[in-house]
């Protein structure tokens, strides 16, 4: 049997611990015995990851203030974290994500000879394009979750490899709605409004006031419309009284994780901008799109913006096929409104979104395990 490689990995986030999740799946079907170490999460660890630092170590909202009150921690950790990858090497390093964590690590590590693997290719068709040179230094080989990526890197001498979103594998084609309700105590003919603030604890501090104020107007407009929030369970308890806040105690009903039945579940999401949207379309659901930060961090992010939408699936439909109110629009009398015109939405409306949605759901379905093993093997062969 082919020796199992030693892999260290990085995945921030509960998005890069669900990906890596997926990745590690693929890599122990080519090699049963092999050894991950590094910074991980909780589905990582269930595969047997060995964790030295937990991923939500590297959850950061924006990119000034947000960051530069845990800049010293975060640098101490990847100071450490390169120090023992130097001294005990792996036989390859996989950064999943975590661009601003991982490239300058990956870096370091392929100057010393290490190989190195970036899982998810940094989005520098919607934003930061100066990052296809940290890209071309940091990584031998670059996994690609969307199809226009290889071609793009190839440009820049990069090698890629598409390997299709692992969420599209993992959410069904046709989810089941009935399912999921009974699964939270819905019932079949409920109006279901799931509201998804973010995972991060400054966008529990930015965007939940907004979007929990907005769902206090709708419940004024449609009092028979129910509310469900799906909370991180690091966060649940500040979402809860952030809830108590404005009035929805006895309002919303507030889970612990079960994101994906949530989404299942509803008929439409207001949701914050990131991951959490491109699984919502997988799911097919109409959604509105809010998202606001610190205003430092928005007038910076906004100049090295280069395509006028920010959320996934009107990037990837490349139009506006869902409602998107950022920063300054993203006032709870708007939201509550875009929130409202989905509920009153004509049924052939719904109808063309989730086929719009179905089409891209195919697009982006492979078996992203086995070809990203296969591209790491590859890439270790070389």
């Amino acid at each position: 049997m082919e020796a199992s490689p030693r892999v260290a990995m990085v995945a921030g986030e509960t998005s890069g611990d669900l990906l890596a999740g997926l990745l590690l799946d693929g890599l122990r079907g080519l090699w049963p015995e092999l050894t991950s170490q590094g910074i991980g999460g909780p589905q990582m660890q269930r595969r047997g990851f060995e964790a030295w630092w937990p991923s939500d170590k590297l959850a950061v909202h924006g990119y000034s203030f947000e960051l530069l009150r845990r800049l010293a921690e975060i640098i101490g950790i990847r100071k450490r974290l390169r120090a023992r990858l130097l001294q005990d090497r792996p036989d390859v390093f996989i950064g999943v994500d975590a661009p601003d964590f991982n490239l300058g690590l990956e870096t370091d590590l392929r100057a010393a000879g290490i190989k190195t693997v970036h899982f998810v290719c940094p989005s520098i068709w919607a934003w930061r394009a100066d990052r296809v040179e940290k890209i071309r230094r940091a990584a031998d080989h670059v996994l690609c979750i969307f199809p226009f990526e290889p071609e793009l890197l190839a440009r820049h001498g990069i090698a890629a490899t598409y390997v299709g979103h692992p969420l599209a594998g993992v959410i069904p084609l046709a989810p089941d709605r009935v399912v999921a309700r009974a699964q939270l105590g819905l019932g079949e003919g409920d109006a279901v409004l799931a509201i998804l603030p973010g995972s991060r604890s400054a966008e529990v501090q930015y965007i939940t006031p907004k979007f929990f104020e907005a769902a206090r107007l709708i419940h004024q407009a449609h009092p028979a419309i129910k509310m469900v929030v799906p909370a991180v369970p690091a966060l649940r308890e500040r979402i809860e009284h952030a809830a108590r806040a404005c009035g929805l105690g006895e309002v919303l009903t507030i889970v612990t994780g079960q994101s994906h039945q949530v989404l299942a579940a509803c008929d439409v999401t207001l949701i914050a901008s990131g991951t959490a949207t491109l699984e919502a379309a997988l799911f097919k659901r109409p959604m509105v799109i809010g998202y606001h930060m610190h205003p430092l961090s928005w007038r910076l992010m906004r100049r090295k913006q280069l395509q006028p939408w920010v959320g996934l699936p009107n990037i990837l439909c490349g139009e506006f096929a869902v409602p998107e109110l950022i920063q300054d629009a993203a006032t709870p009398q708007a939201l509550a409104a875009a929130v409202l015109q989905w509920f009153d939405a004509p049924p052939e409306r719904i109808a063309a979104l989730q086929q719009r949605f179905t089409s891209l759901h195919q697009s982006l379905l492979r078996d992203t395990p086995r070809l990203a093993a296969d591209a790491i093997r590859q890439t270790l062969e070389a």
